[in-house]
């Protein structure tokens, strides 16, 4: 039997591709990509950090077992506690103060984004959540694999550090860890719902392919 995770991955194909293709990551990848398009996409993905630790606590909130609830409850103290002062770290090499990374206004696709995240935690099941949560931490742990064989990407003296954060084996552990929890929660569950499902995570991936569009453009409010 197909893993529904893997019917996911198909469905979405198309959208991780484009992404893939994006001139934000194939700049990045080459190492050709403008410091500033980058100091961009820290300030923003940091603002984008906030909401996403609050998944995780909406997570462990709707987890009907300990080994879940635990596993979500690390997960947010993780990323409050340890991803974002690695990541308040790295944005000083840009240049990028810690003031600055707490004074960023969230641009309109960063709002759009999180708040469709925040909307499937509050109001959706666990595996609607693990859906909208599941491409981020997903189609991250692929890029950071393909980049990380690109000869020179992890050497880069600028971005080999985030290339090799995402191509480690603990952030693909922690990867393939939601990615089995969304083929336990999809067990036995309605064509209907398992269709819900499919395009709660396709709605995600576009997010996310917006987010690497926003970076590129430097999106900004309009007057």
């Amino acid at each position: 039997m197909t893993r529904f995770s893997q019917v996911l991955y198909e469905r979405a194909k198309p959208i991780w591709e484009a992404s893939h293709k994006h001139p934000f990551l194939t700049e990045l990848r080459d190492g050709t990509l403008s410091p500033d398009r980058f100091a961009y996409y820290m300030k923003q993905d940091y603002v984008y950090l906030i909401d996403y630790a609050k998944i995780f606590a909406w997570a462990s909130i709707k987890a009907r077992d300990l080994e879940t609830m635990g596993m979500f409850a690390r997960l947010l103290d993780n990323t409050l506690n340890v991803e974002m002062e690695l990541h308040r770290q790295y944005a000083e090499k840009f240049g990028v103060t810690r003031e600055e990374l707490e004074a960023t206004r969230p641009s309109p696709t960063t709002v759009a984004y999180t708040k469709y995240l925040l909307d499937a935690a509050g109001s959706g099941s666990l595996a609607e959540l693990t859906a909208v949560l599941l491409p981020c931490m997903w189609s991250y742990w692929e890029i950071g694999t393909r980049f990380n064989a690109y000869p020179g990407a992890a050497d880069h003296p600028l971005y080999g550090e985030w290339v090799m954060m995402y191509a480690s084996p603990e952030f693909g552990e922690l990867a393939e860890w939601c990615i089995e929890l969304m083929d336990r929660l999809a067990e036995g569950l309605p064509e209907r719902e398992l269709d819900g499902l499919v395009d709660r995570f396709n709605m995600a991936s576009r997010f996310e392919y917006l987010f690497w569009d926003m970076a590129y453009r430097r999106e900004e409010w309009p007057l």
